[in-house]
């Protein structure tokens, strides 16, 4: 029989360095319920028995070792992995609010509507700022222009990025910096109005100056959506994160509040990783 890691119950802000800006909301299920998945490409198993529930409105951080599988589950929650000839999930579900996100006759188009997802580079079209952001909507058949002007600025606002781009909203957003680059797909994601923002390593390729806008800004986005996080950098997770699970060669080790896997880890495992003895 397996057991589910559930989210524990906090009734508190939690965060390592800094004070969160709200506490996680006590769950009896998260919004994204994932049970027994196994995970493989082609004969390649790389998931193993993956079973937790991820809380709405809260930063959920996956760390791990390169290769540990992390990545992988991440494009599961949006079905990214679609792309990849021979990859898929061979046992169990993943659900989000209640819903089986496998399901045969599942609109994946919809899905990725609800699931948005910020990758590791920041991946701008070859277009306006502006029409970076209205993508989205266009591709959904919005054609009003009221309606997608009003979207596009409360998206580049929703990304900290009004302020600096609102005077030149129809240059290239190739013209932007890097910082702003990523925060100009944050933007875009957002304005198809996703329940669940997914970031594969968000800051990887960012400075430290940029780097700190966009923790700043996935603080404060946690307010109305769930965030998933693929992060490396364990001052990140520690930072930003409402909650941890630490993965290895494709098993998840351990899953609990933030504060409790950085100060008091429950696996060994764990606690050699997160103190820089392997990695």
């Amino acid at each position: 029989m397996v057991t589910v890691l559930e989210m524990p119950e906090i009734t508190s802000p939690i965060t390592v360095n800094q004070p969160a800006t709200a506490p996680i909301p006590e769950v009896e299920r998260g919004i994204i319920e994932i049970e027994s998945v196994d995970f493989a490409y082609g004969t390649n198993k790389v998931l193993h028995d993956i079973s937790l529930n991820i809380p709405p409105r809260s930063v959920t951080a996956f760390i791990g070792p390169s290769g540990c599988g992390k990545t992988t589950l991440l494009r599961c929650l949006n079905r990214m992995n679609d792309l990849i000839d021979g990859a898929g999930i061979t046992r169990g579900s993943i659900k989000i609010e209640g819903l089986d996100i496998n399901a045969p006759h599942l609109d994946v188009v919809d899905l990725r509507r609800r699931v948005g997802m910020v990758f590791q580079k920041s991946n701008p079209f070859p277009k306006s700022i502006y029409d970076n952001v209205a993508y989205g909507l266009r591709i959904a058949g919005i054609t009003k222009r009221t309606l997608i002007d009003e979207a596009v600025e409360k998206s580049l606002r929703s990304a900290a990025l009004w302020d600096e781009v609102k005077d030149r909203l129809h240059v290239s957003g190739y013209g932007l910096s890097g910082g702003q680059q990523q925060r100009l797909c944050i933007a875009r994601a957002l304005a198809v109005e996703p329940e669940i923002v997914l970031m594969d390593e968000p800051c990887s390729a960012l400075d430290p100056i940029a780097t700190a806008k966009v923790e700043e800004l996935i603080r404060q986005l946690k307010e109305q959506y769930t965030i998933v996080i693929v992060t490396h950098n364990m001052q990140q997770a520690g930072r930003c994160s409402d909650v941890t699970a630490f993965f290895y060669l494709g098993r998840l080790i351990e899953f609990d509040r933030t504060t409790k896997i950085f100060s008091n880890p429950a696996q060994r495992q764990t606690e050699e990783y997160i103190t820089g003895r392997f990695g």
